[in-house]
């Protein structure tokens, strides 16, 4: 398949996790690939969806990502056709997801139990016209199955050849940490995956999630970079309303409320995006694609042009001066106990007034016991 001019970035790859598995830094996300159930208000035809798909692998992409539960399994029924008119399924890293209801009246068509992770597996192996899923993700934590019937039961289907890898998404950190330590102890099919929400506007996975992922293993994936289009630009402020028409505007009702520490993020991306002659929504993204632990971000398009400008958003860096100014519109004081982890804190309580540096090369530090004198 043609590769496009300029399109050198789609053609660098990630490992994914601690694995093998070589992934573009920009997943195509199809939650809007189909015109049924939940997704429909703002959902896309086949006829629609093709033409983004084509130019994703047409610009050298290779991951993609749906879930059974996209547009009541639409999605996958419209991604498995396009696959397969294209030809590319040994070339794609196909992800799916499981845990939300495809039948409301049956109490084991939901959830993370064995039965339905594994019904829900082969009924989209089906949709998707194929043999097995490259990535297969929980996508909710369901607060009741234990972790370790989900972690057996990934095991079971990497070995019965229906997926090759297995991933998390939406869960708490301490239920990713726990799954990762009993697949090790257990020499199981270990998580090479966490999907969450990252962005500017919603910056709370950094305290715990990302030290995590980097330390188990674990490749981040980032959803709603662009903030579900808070952060394209849009979007302006009108005394104590806003103007603009989208999920936030006068079309649709609000996610959730925008904030002033929002506002303040949306000003300073935009003028961040102006000196570097960029769309708000290509700097978002490259943000996030280049802060640590992420290894893709995935993006959504409702049409081939939206996608190629998004594509872009790793055709550029962002200085450090104006990551800096980033930085600091969105940062928000950690909640404890992490805010008594920032270098100011622990400068106050373990070297009031000293301040702490780099010790030099062959350093010991003394050992303290519990008294104002070190000891050794």
């Amino acid at each position: 398949m043609e590769i496009f001019e300029g399109d050198a970035t789609m053609n660098d790859y990630y490992l994914l996790g601690r694995s093998g598995l070589r992934v573009s830094r920009l997943a195509l996300g199809t939650m809007n690939f189909g015109t049924s159930g939940f997704h429909a208000a703002y959902g896309k035809s086949e006829a629609e969806a093709e033409p983004v798909f084509r130019r994703y692998l047409e610009a050298g992409g290779n991951f993609i990502d749906t879930a059974d539960f996209y547009t009541a399994g639409e999605s996958e029924t419209i991604l498995g056709r396009l696959i397969a008119s294209t030809g590319a399924r040994d070339r794609l890293v196909l992800t799916s997801k499981f845990t939300n209801t495809t039948d409301p009246a049956d109490p084991n068509a939901s959830g993370n139990g064995r039965k339905h992770m594994v019904r829900a597996v082969e009924a989209s192996l089906r949709r998707l016209g194929t043999d097995y899923l490259d990535l297969y993700l929980l996508h909710t934590w369901d607060r009741i199955t234990p972790v370790e019937e989900v972690v057996r039961t990934f095991d079971d289907l990497v070995r019965a050849g229906k997926i090759r890898y297995a991933g998390l998404s939406d869960v708490p950190a301490w239920y990713a940490a726990r799954a990762q330590s009993v697949a090790e102890a257990h020499a199981l099919t270990p998580m090479i995956n966490l999907q969450l929400p990252y962005s500017l506007a919603g910056r709370e996975i950094e305290p715990e999630f990302v030290p995590m992922a980097q330390l188990l293993g674990l490749g981040l994936t980032a959803w709603s970079p662009i903030a579900g289009g808070l952060l394209t630009g849009k979007y302006r402020r009108n005394g104590d309303g806003l103007t603009g028409e989208g999920r936030f505007g006068t079309d649709g009702a609000t996610p959730r409320p925008i904030t002033d520490r929002d506002w303040r993020v949306i000003e300073e991306l935009g003028r961040v995006a102006a000196d570097l002659g960029r769309t708000m929504a290509q700097v978002a993204i490259n943000w996030v694609a280049t802060q640590p632990a992420v290894g893709s971000v995935i993006i959504g398009a409702s049409s081939a042009g939206q996608l190629d400008s998004n594509l872009a958003a790793l055709d550029f860096e962002i200085p450090p001066e104006a990551r800096r100014r980033l930085d600091e519109s969105s940062a928000a004081r950690p909640a404890m106990p992490y805010s008594m982890f920032t270098p100011e804190y622990q400068s106050w309580i373990v070297n009031p007034g000293l301040g702490i540096g780099d010790k030099p090369a062959g350093y010991t530090p003394p050992v303290w016991n519990g008294t104002a004198q070190p000891v050794g």
